[in-house]
């Protein structure tokens, strides 16, 4: 168990950590309305929609891709599920299930060009990002959908109780969304073959496709997995705002983008973890929170994201410079 510490000590899950408690320490004696429950729910609820699409980014950069396309396929899964689910009347199941097909669909697009014709990644999800959005504003003519079906609009809340100012805490669809996201892509990353995998495909694509890694299929699963995530993401994020606009989502790829390198995952492939993830989206949430309870004007809060990626960035790029540099000396 010592051993184990030890190596915890020095990873960068851990010194995010220990920012992360720094920050929340202060926080907590500036505005005392920061560490409190409701304000705690309320973070995991509004960042849950961040959360699942960081989910899906982590497994997608991992793999040594990278793909800013979510937020179109989210807003095309979430507008053509629920325009059905009105008409054609629905059920959670069949609601999640459109809506998962929709994305995986959208990412398997950007797996066939990026594998087929030898693409780069980010020139295929930026061109991906345009033709999804631009189709689903022609289409729709950027209308917004208010009438969402009264199951939908309720959501769930499991296990409610109240504190002693009377106010209702529960888990919502939110937050269990969120859980099983993070569930399920850590079982796919630590406890399966096709984890391994995605993890040896970025380290080393040439030495995986010599080790006889199915390359094509894998690009194609992580692609369609973050399709999967966006998909369920775009309903969580509609059920919260209780309406449908194809013109919001668009436009906050960089949260997700700051989440997943802040928590460690490298832009070159084969390096991140879920706990690390979860992290980043958590230390995101409480500066944004913080400038918020602070006072501070929201128009900081685009230059804070991005000094985050850009402190993100340089500190895994040193790291991994000095663990060159020790191996070549040695």
């Amino acid at each position: 168990m010592r051993e184990g510490l030890q190596r915890f000590t020095r990873t960068h899950e851990f010194w995010l950590l220990i920012v992360l408690i720094v920050i929340g320490a202060g926080l907590t004696a500036a505005d005392s309305s920061f560490f409190t429950l409701q304000n705690l729910f309320d973070l995991l609820t509004s960042y849950a929609f961040y959360g699942i699409l960081a989910a899906g980014l982590l497994v997608v950069l991992i793999s040594g891709g990278i793909d800013i396309s979510f937020t179109a396929t989210a807003s095309v899964a979430q507008y053509v599920a629920l325009t059905v689910a009105i008409q054609y009347g629905a059920t959670w199941f069949t609601l999640f299930l459109m809506a998962a097909l929709i994305g995986i669909a959208c990412g398997a697009v950007n797996a066939l060009f990026i594998r087929t014709l030898r693409i780069p990644s980010i020139i295929v999800s930026i061109a991906t990002l345009n033709i999804f959005y631009g189709l689903l504003v022609f289409v729709t003519s950027g209308r917004y959908i208010y009438q969402l079906p009264d199951w939908f609009a309720h959501g769930i809340f499991w296990f409610e109780f109240e504190d002693a100012n009377q106010i209702s805490y529960g888990i919502n669809l939110q937050i269990l969304c969120l859980a099983c996201a993070f569930l399920l892509t850590w079982i796919l990353l630590n406890r399966t073959n096709i984890g391994r995998q995605i993890y040896a495909l970025g380290g080393n694509p040439d030495a995986a496709q010599r080790l006889g890694f199915h390359v094509f299929g894998l690009n194609v699963l992580v692609y369609c997995y973050m399709g999967f995530m966006a998909g369920i993401a775009s309903l969580v994020q509609a059920q919260l705002a209780q309406s449908v606009a194809p013109t919001v989502l668009v436009g906050k790829e960089l949260d997700v983008v700051a989440a997943v390198v802040l928590g460690g995952a490298s832009l070159t492939g084969g390096v991140g973890t879920v706990f690390g993830t979860i992290l980043g989206l958590a230390l995101l949430a409480i500066i944004q929170n913080g400038l918020i309870l602070l006072g501070v004007s929201s128009y900081w809060s685009p230059l804070f994201v991005g000094l985050v990626i850009l402190v993100a960035v340089s500190t895994t790029a040193w790291s991994q410079n000095r663990k060159h540099r020790r191996m070549v000396a040695a």
